[in-house]
């Protein structure tokens, strides 16, 4: 696995996570970013790697992680962080950046803790189309 451009770890078994995955592909500026499932080998490999076990410690993981430039970054932040990768208007939200993370990762948490129910999930993870399949780590 090489270590070139930004990763996004989600989610494989949630409903809004994969249709963030598929909300970035339509609206990304260049296909720049890679996505790889949290569940996975690869995805555990990723978290060790950046500290951030913890995140695959819980049943259900609260966060997506978001890693760039050899940082990595969860919660809203790690969201804003991928508006600079879209197209306009979605890259503006980026300026949220300048609100407070507490307040910011509020409005995260409360959407993070009802995914499930509002979206639901599924068994398996996310299975890329054939097109996509070369953006997906392990």
């Amino acid at each position: 696995m090489t270590n070139d451009g930004p990763i996004l770890l989600f989610d494989g078994v949630c409903n809004l996570c994969s249709k963030t995955v598929q909300f970035i592909v339509d609206h990304e500026r260049e296909p720049t970013i890679r996505f790889c499932s949290i569940q996975s080998e690869a995805g555990r490999a990723l978290l060790e790697r950046h500290g951030r076990l913890d995140v695959v410690a819980q049943a259900d993981p609260d966060t997506m992680v978001f890693i760039e430039d050899g940082q990595a970054y969860d919660r809203s932040t790690g969201a804003l962080k991928i508006a600079r990768h879209l197209e306009a208007p979605w890259r503006w939200g980026r300026v949220a950046l300048i609100l407070p993370r507490f307040l910011r990762d509020l409005g995260y948490r409360f959407i993070a803790k009802n995914r499930y129910r509002w979206f639901g999930k599924t068994e398996s993870c996310l299975v890329p189309s054939k097109a996509l399949r070369a953006r997906f780590l392990g």
